[in-house]
């Protein structure tokens, strides 16, 4: 396959890519062909521009998906403006830490999430999703930006090993080649519909938009529900490409499927965990005319890798070999390139790996070195080259295709003031990938009240599958919590 264009284009560019008539991104709101994609992002990215005329500021969205949340990336991009995308499964506590480090200038939500904010959260001026939606309607618009490759594009947040989710800096060139990278491995072309399932504050989510657009076929954004909606979609509106996580897939192979709409999908594609050999092998049973994409990434340099399908029945536990743009690398704990089945650490250089973390150079510096990024992710290379993922070694539970950083957990059940001391952990799950334990010393006669305040501060996904209690908690010599012995004692 001849490799992907290099050449370099400010991210909004991205509306120019396909027939000005061919379908482009269907929504609730309708149709938009390329043609009318290219005016409403020229006419919201005039919008923000007259609400916020600093270039490099910030703009934040806490929306469900819609015509809007589609094409705030590439209006943002346009005006110059840096966009901050919060997951929208989000609540209070959450979606304040993101508003205060990011500082933004604008808030894009709808009136029922802003009403859940408190006194002090809200660093800007706020417009209600049902008042934004005419933005998207005005007269003229911005023409298609001249902005510098390097330039600051967004913030997309992600969770860390401190507690506190962090702020990946991604400029033009970063979502750009990301973008014409996974259109070109993944052969999407002018015919191809891609049901957006993911959410868009999540870099693989977003890229389900951008590769599409990159190579001029259409976006079908949905806000998922269960999997027959899944479903659904995919059979009634032609869906050629599906991207999903590993919980997710679990629950698409045990939905029934009608002969159409499992011929309809010509490529499946895999990241946020490793698919179990048995969940690949269904998808093949289920989907006979898709290729299987089994892909890893980090959101600090968006992707890294991808199998290739033809070794898919072969190799079902690998993450194949670099992508393009990635330059991937295999290094011991003495920056020495590991021997082929030798276990090191995964690093990621090139054109892809994002500028640092926002607001942080301590973080930045321990991460990102010498055009780098160091995952933190072990992993072992094969002599031919596939590379294996062996664990995480920053703690870091993945759940349900997220991220969650265990201190986060254990912050919230403290400050119940139900727990004293608090460590969560992961264990594997079949749906989950891993689910979440929660180990406590406190007054385990509140527990319910304790699930409940859980629940009230804490998205689904974080919440504890199993709550244990302990009348002490075990210690390393250095006096810390012993979360390996927890471990090995909850997996015993």
């Amino acid at each position: 396959m001849q490799a992907p264009d290099p050449t370099l284009r400010p991210l909004d560019h991205l509306t120019l890519r396909g027939a000005a008539d061919a379908p482009a991104l269907l929504t609730r709101e309708g149709l938009l062909d390329y043609a009318g994609l290219e005016r409403a992002v020229a006419a919201l990215a005039e919008a923000l521009r007259a609400r916020v005329p600093e270039a490099g500021a910030r703009v934040a969205s806490w929306l469900p998906k819609g015509r809007m949340t589609a094409l705030l990336p590439l209006a943002c991009a346009r005006a110059g403006l840096v966009h901050v995308p919060i997951n929208p499964l989000l609540k209070r506590a959450q979606v304040a830490h993101i508003l205060a480090d990011s500082g933004p200038s604008l808030l894009l939500s709808g009136a029922a999430r802003l009403a859940t904010l408190e006194a002090g959260d809200l660093p800007c001026p706020a417009v209600a999703e049902e008042e934004g939606a005419a933005m998207l309607a005005g007269e003229g618009g911005l023409a298609p930006s001249d902005a510098d490759p390097d330039a600051l594009a967004a913030l997309l947040y992600t969770s860390g090993s401190t507690g506190r989710p962090k702020g990946v800096m991604l400029s033009h060139a970063n979502l750009w080649l990301g973008a014409v990278a996974v259109a070109h491995y993944l052969g999407l072309g002018r015919g191809d519909r891609t049901l957006a399932v993911l959410p868009f504050s999540f870099d693989y989510g977003q890229n389900q938009l951008l590769s599409t657009w990159a190579a001029g076929g259409a976006a079908v954004p949905l806000e998922f529900l269960g999997p027959r909606d899944v479903v659904r979609a995919v059979e009634q509106q032609g869906i050629t490409t599906l991207a999903g996580v590993p919980p997710l897939w679990v629950q698409l192979v045990e939905t029934v499927w009608p002969p159409r709409a499992a011929l309809s999908l010509r490529r499946l594609t895999n990241s946020g965990g490793r698919l179990p050999a048995s969940i690949v092998r269904r998808l093949r049973e289920l989907f006979p005319a898709a290729e299987i994409h089994l892909m890893y990434g980090l959101t600090e340099a968006f992707r890294s890798t991808s199998l290739d399908p033809a070794l898919v029945d072969t190799h079902p536990d690998s993450i194949g070999t670099a992508i393009p743009f990635a330059d991937v690398k295999v290094l011991t704990a003495e920056g020495a390139e590991a021997a082929p089945g030798e276990e090191g650490e995964l690093v990621h250089a090139g054109p892809l790996v994002a500028k640092g973390y926002w607001n942080d150079p301590g973080r930045s510096a321990e991460r990102f070195r010498d055009g780098a990024v160091w995952s933190g992710d072990r992993v072992r290379r094969d002599e031919r080259g596939l590379i294996y993922f062996v664990g995480r070694a920053d703690g870091m539970i993945k759940t349900a295709g997220n991220r969650v950083s265990p201190t986060e957990v254990e912050e919230a059940a403290i400050a119940t003031g139900i727990a004293a001391e608090a460590v969560a952990l992961g264990y594997p799950d079949h749906r989950l990938g891993e689910a979440i334990a929660l180990v406590l010393r406190g007054d385990r006669a509140r527990e319910a009240e304790l699930r409940a305040e859980l629940k009230r501060q804490l998205p689904n996904f974080m919440q504890p599958s199993a709550i244990l209690w302990r009348d002490a908690l075990p210690r390393s010599p250095n006096g810390k919590l012993d979360r390996e012995r927890l471990k090995q004692e909850l997996m015993a």
